[in-house]
């Protein structure tokens, strides 16, 4: 059979031009999210903005190469091989603020750093005992993820701080409203990949419109350098607190979570299932970029769902196109000046974007939920405690105040929290046998038999990773 004939789609390699628009398609639709991450970060942290635009630069180089790794694989080690673009997630953003209250920016680093090598030596087993991780417990997880950063959005919305001049001021609320409305009228009348880039357009007219308002300021951008690389271990030597260290590798038990869902929804769309070793390589490329992210400054990585829903929606599965993206965005990587003009975006401005994006990772985890039989009694108490267990730091600020402050990592936030109950109660009420209990049920959504093809298939669809 002729070799052009037998290879699978997701090995062809489109012609050159159309390579490159599909490759520029992905960076696009998945832009906003991918830098929203450091913006957050580098403002709860108090960095200036140059600090924060070498954290974007950062964080779109780690991108990059994580996104190549994915699409063309390391031998038999690293890379599912699949057409998969990968992103910062939101799962690192508050333990990260958390981790540089209590501790600076060394030991952030020093712990995604050390997270990163236990994603590498977890993925393996991770890869085979996929079943602990249903639906149940990564709908839920992904849901306190959104919710938990609305107050994030809210934050860069108002002004953090409450006694200033300009604090929740008109002028603010008003800018914020504007992209809003922006992102809404675009979303209901644009059409194909032209909507999904809404939120990406929505910054640009929301910052031309902040100019006016004197609610800009790109001082720092006429300095910036034009092609540049942040050094290694920017913020100092890393620092290892163990409570950092477990805070960050229960993120990287969340982010595997969510990649797993993403990654066998693509094979799925590809035609191309998922093996445990295909799945391992992928995951194993998660904790590659903890590992970088910890050395480069920048963020985790997991695989975007935007770039999922992209797949689904051209039906092009060539893994090329996404390596192309990955290419783009290593190149955006070394552009210094581009991350100044980022770091310069209007705080309302990226709070009204973040403000959806958070919210739609919120319905993300609900609709992995709708999959799960919640009208069983055990599935729903699982799904409840969690969700109210990680919302807890949320809504009540400071609750945890009277704790000692290595246990304040954890408990204080939602997502570590909510990570940790959902796995806990699922194993309890799934996977154990109490004695005179009856035996736990193998036929619910969540329950211990759900690791056949028909109950991935499920669990993928609707949980497709988040942001």
């Amino acid at each position: 059979m002729d070799a052009a004939v037998s290879r699978h789609p997701v090995d062809s390699r489109p012609p050159a031009a159309r390579l490159a628009a599909l490759g520029i398609q992905h960076v696009l639709i998945m832009y906003t999210g991918c830098v929203t991450v450091p913006l957050i970060f580098g403002a709860a942290a108090g960095l200036d903005s140059s600090a924060i635009a070498l954290l974007i630069n950062a964080d779109l180089l780690v991108a990059g190469l994580v996104t190549l790794v994915q699409s063309l694989g390391i031998g038999k080690i690293l890379g599912i091989r699949l057409p998969i673009v990968t992103g910062a997630t939101f799962a690192g953003v508050t333990p990260m603020i958390l981790i540089e209250q209590e501790y600076g920016m060394q030991a952030v680093y020093g712990s995604m750093l050390a997270a990163g090598f236990f994603g590498l030596l977890i993925a393996v087993p991770f890869a085979r005992l996929v079943r602990f991780f249903p639906p149940l417990v990564s709908g839920t997880v992904i849901t306190v993820i959104g919710l938990s950063l609305i107050g994030v959005a809210a934050g860069l919305i108002t002004g953090n701080d409450p006694k200033a001049a300009d604090y929740a001021s008109g002028s603010r609320l008003a800018l914020a409203g504007g992209v809003l409305a922006f992102i809404v009228i675009f979303a209901r009348f644009a059409r194909g990949y032209l909507g999904q880039i809404g939120v990406l357009l929505a910054l640009v007219v929301g910052t031309l419109a902040a100019v006016p308002m004197d609610l800009t300021d790109f001082s720092g951008v006429s300095g910036a350098n034009w092609l540049g690389l942040a050094a290694p271990f920017h913020f100092g030597a890393p620092q290892f607190p163990p409570t950092a260290v477990v805070a960050m590798c229960v993120v990287m038990l969340v982010i595997f979570t969510e990649s797993t869902a993403s990654m066998l929804a693509v094979g799925e769309a590809a035609g191309r299932p998922v093996s445990d070793k295909d799945l391992a390589r992928g995951l194993a490329a998660d904790g590659l970029s903890g590992v970088l992210g910890g050395a480069m400054n920048s963020f985790m990585d997991t695989v975007f769902s935007q770039n999922v829903g992209l797949i689904g929606m051209t039906k092009v599965v060539s893994r090329y196109v996404t390596a192309v993206a990955g290419g783009i965005l290593i190149a955006l990587g070394l552009v210094p000046k581009l991350g100044e003009v980022v770091a310069a975006l209007p705080g309302p401005v990226v709070g009204a974007a973040g403000l959806v994006l958070f919210a739609t990772v919120t319905m993300v985890g609900i609709n992995t939920l709708r999959r799960v039989d919640l009208g069983d009694g055990h599935n729903m108490t699982i799904a409840s405690v969690s969700l109210g267990v990680g919302l807890l730091p949320e809504v009540a600020d400071g609750i945890y105040d009277g704790f000692p402050s290595w246990a304040q990592i954890i408990t204080g936030s939602g997502i570590t929290s909510a990570a940790v109950t959902a796995f806990a109660l699922n194993l309890l009420f799934h996977h154990t046998t109490l004695p005179g209990a009856a035996a736990p049920s193998h036929d619910r959504v969540g329950g211990p038999d759900r690791e056949d093809a028909r109950g991935r298939g499920e669990g993928s669809k609707e949980a497709a990773s988040s942001t």
